[in-house]
């Protein structure tokens, strides 16, 4: 069983550096932005197994950092993570959820109701599209 919850920034770190940038230093991990955000953790069994960061600006949501530890990916965890963030958005007033989505994430993104905006770039040898949710 998955529960969800608000975590502080730091807590993100060790996913965001495990899943996404292994090859990167842990302290880069933190973001300028953190402080401003949101951050969500899920948890099975009481160990943090996802992360997510959301930030906005007005209406406008944006999330970063999606991270499914790899023994969860598959399960359901991301899926429901994600909803969560959504609704946690849509209940502050979003009217738009966003994010660089990794290329090989669009599927993902696809089954939970995201569009592809068609606005593609690469960063860091990795190629992502802006996908977004109208809600």
């Amino acid at each position: 069983m998955i529960h969800i919850e608000q975590i502080t920034p730091r807590l993100t770190w060790r996913l965001r550096h495990e899943v996404l940038y292994p090859d990167e230093p842990i302290h880069q991990m933190q973001m300028d932005e953190d402080e401003d955000g949101h951050h969500f953790g899920a948890f099975a069994d009481n160990q943090l197994v996802s992360v997510v960061s959301l930030f906005s600006k007005g209406s406008d949501f944006q999330f970063r950092k999606f991270a499914v530890q790899p023994a969860f990916q598959g399960k359901g965890v991301g899926t429901s993570l994600l909803a969560y963030v959504i609704d946690f958005a849509k209940a502050e007033g979003a009217q738009r959820v966003w994010c660089n989505a990794r290329a090989q994430a669009i599927g993902f993104y696809l089954k939970s109701g995201f569009r592809q905006t068609g606005e593609n770039f690469t960063k860091n040898n990795l190629d992502y599209e802006i996908m977004e949710r109208l809600l």
